[in-house]
């Protein structure tokens, strides 16, 4: 134990030292040549983070639709253009794929994120200001990193222990239905029994079932992410283990004992390298939230997703964490955008109710990361713009609809999703309360297929609001 002690400090020390010189280039080669900006992407599962990512690109390569980017209206940008990506090691972002399934002729969504991934995009910026006149066009390097949601809660686990991970899993799935198989099976297992791989699998395939079955009905609280999104880690020991009670007073070489050694195996080789090889050189970031969909699965789902997004934020606080605090050494996301996505599926009048409720969800998150020095924004968006809106009377009142094609028929049909409250409260007293369902009415939830478009020349894909989003993250680099 010793030895496994002293080896975590050295490469934490050696962690350390390498992040200092990579940090301390990159600030030089950033002051002396071209600067970069390190943009984050990411959100929980169906969030939208490849269709905001590509909708994103388009609009700065073709800047007609993005009036509210400071920068493009005023005629500052010159040129954008794609160019290869800094790292060599991770998978480029699939933009033309991605671009080519939301634009043609039978347009439909791209598919979801599911490894990390990394798209370069230059702006030769004209400056402002006095020295505006007297320099030429700056190049500015915009590099989007994708990574799924999933993978940023897993941050939490670095500060647990197996016992500590385990009891609370353990607890939360006390009342949930989806996990009554993986109650059973663990109820039949003697946590002090020599190890047997076939029993270890069977734990770790029921209770990644479970992990499947939460996501699906709207739960975010799914830790390990790589047990939703294994890759090429499919079947290693790293992702095969469970949450087990009283592991801890388990003998060497039994399964109580094995379950919690991969369990710090998977924080060592999985976890820390992800944060300290990715995350801890991002700039600005942006999470993207299903929040309507979380609406439409009722009071537990809004709760759930309120304690994930204080969750994610603890990312971005490193004075919390010791492991981050050393492979940050100081540098801080500057700028984290908590943008409510899907607001084409509700009409622009309920924009300022989802806006209230996004910025109610994350106000603990927020609070901290202004407390933390990052700046923090709230908004509702549409990455890509699926719907119409039309107004229909329905009794004598006018009800305030937005006309899509189904994506499950592909046909037309106008929608009204119900009326979301002015006071978030309404929402989040019910969910911290515990109801199991709205007292006054269900809002619903409709999913729409892409639209079908036809670009002009200099304008990229409809959106609400992305140019806006684009202002706060970048426009103040520009």
């Amino acid at each position: 134990m010793k030895i496994e002690v002293a080896l975590v400090v050295i490469s934490t020390l050696a962690d350390g030292i390498i992040r200092t010189i990579e940090g301390a280039r990159d600030t030089v080669n950033e002051t002396l040549f071209e600067p970069v900006i390190r943009l984050g992407v990411t959100g929980l599962a169906r969030s939208g983070k490849t269709v905001f990512i590509t909708s994103l690109v388009a609009n700065l390569l073709d800047r007609g639709r993005m009036a509210q980017l400071h920068a493009a209206v005023e005629g500052r940008i010159v040129a954008a253009y794609l160019q290869p990506q800094p790292d060599d090691t991770v998978p480029r972002f699939e933009y033309e794929a991605h671009l080519g399934a939301l634009t043609a002729r039978d347009p439909h969504w791209p598919e979801s994120t599911r490894a990390i991934s990394e798209l370069r995009v230059s702006l030769k910026v004209q400056p402002n200001g006095l020295l505006g006149g007297l320099q030429g066009p700056r190049t500015v390097h915009l590099d989007i990193v994708d990574y799924p949601g999933e993978w940023l809660l897993d941050l939490a686990l670095l500060d647990k222990s197996y016992e500590d991970w385990s009891r609370e899993v353990l607890q939360r799935i006390e009342i949930r239905e989806e996990a009554e198989d993986y109650r059973k099976l663990i109820a039949q297992t003697d946590v002090t029994a020599k190890l047997d791989e076939p029993q270890a699998q069977a734990l770790a395939a029921s209770f990644t079932d479970y992990l499947q079955s939460a996501r699906q009905l709207g739960y975010y609280d799914c830790t390990p992410g790589r047990f939703l999104l294994p890759g090429d880690l499919a079947g290693s020991p790293a992702i095969t283990f469970a949450p087990l009670a009283d592991a801890a007073s388990a003998a060497r070489r039994s399964l109580g004992r094995e379950m919690a050694r991969r369990y710090e195996a998977y924080k060592s080789h999985i976890v820390r390298p992800f944060f300290r090889d990715h995350f801890a050189r991002i700039d600005r970031q942006v999470v993207l939230v299903d929040a309507l969909g979380a609406i439409h699965n009722g009071p537990r789902a809004v709760e759930d997703l309120r304690v994930a997004m204080t969750d994610i934020l603890s990312a971005f606080r490193p004075g919390t964490n010791a492991f981050l605090s050393k492979i940050l050494l100081g540098k801080r996301v500057e700028r984290i955008l908590f943008a409510a996505s899907k607001a084409d599926h509700i009409h622009h009048k309920q924009h300022g109710e989802l806006t209230a409720i996004m910025e109610a969800l994350t106000r603990d998150a927020r609070d901290k990361a202004r407390f933390a020095g990052a700046e923090s924004a709230s908004m509702a968006i549409a990455s890509l713009r699926a719907t119409t809106e039309e107004v229909i009377d329905h009794d004598g009142a006018p009800l305030h609809c937005v006309r899509g094609a189904l994506l499950e028929t592909g046909k037309q049909a106008a929608f009204y999703p119900g009326q979301l409250p002015e006071d978030p409260a309404l929402l989040l007293g019910s969910a911290r309360d515990g109801a199991t369902a709205w007292l006054d009415q269900d809002f619903q939830n409709m999913r729409f297929a892409p639209a079908p478009l036809t670009l002009k020349p200099g304008f990229g894909p409809p959106h609400i609001r992305l140019d806006k989003a684009a202002q706060f993250l970048i426009g103040d680099k520009l």
